[in-house]
């Protein structure tokens, strides 16, 4: 089940959900000091509001009441932009991420949006290859500055429904 994510109740939820698993995950990948200027910046309850108001949908994955993951999608002019897509460590494995790519094809689809594009962390080689395997490919290679020193070096990878 997909819960999406409109009051403040919901976004300081959502900021704390995106704090445990991004510190979990991310800080092997990207140092504690990338990770908490990232969470400040993209995922604090003033950077989830602001998003909303700007085509943003968040959805919590919820099962048996639980929030186990939550997804994170902008509605572009021709694209869908899959912006996050996390699963609490301990839920992993469950098939929670692949039922969750269903539900944003069909997001895309019921928006009519014919194409899904994402960024991933070239050093994230395992999401890397699920995204392959489930029909994404990378069409670029980018860096982006974000502020303070740090950069996101990422792929963009697309998949055409």
């Amino acid at each position: 089940m997909y819960l999406e994510v409109k009051t403040e109740k919901e976004i300081k939820r959502l900021e704390e959900f995106a704090r445990e698993i991004w510190t979990e995950y991310y800080i092997p990948i990207i140092g504690e000091k990338q990770v908490s200027y990232m969470l400040d910046k993209f995922q604090s309850k003033h950077a989830i509001t602001e998003q909303l108001k700007n085509n943003f949908y968040y959805f919590f994955i919820v099962e048996n009441n639980k929030a186990v993951g939550y997804i994170g999608v902008q509605i572009r002019k021709e694209e869908l932009f899959l912006s996050k897509i996390y699963v609490r460590l301990s839920e992993r494995g469950k098939g929670y991420a692949k039922n969750a790519i269903k539900f944003i094809e069909k997001f895309a689809k019921d928006n009519n949006l014919d194409k899904i594009r994402l960024t991933v962390n070239k050093n994230n080689l395992a999401t890397i290859k699920i995204y392959e395997k489930i029909g994404f490919r990378v069409t670029e290679s980018i860096v982006q500055d974000i502020g303070e020193g740090f950069v996101m070096d990422d792929y963009i990878m697309e998949k055409i429904l």
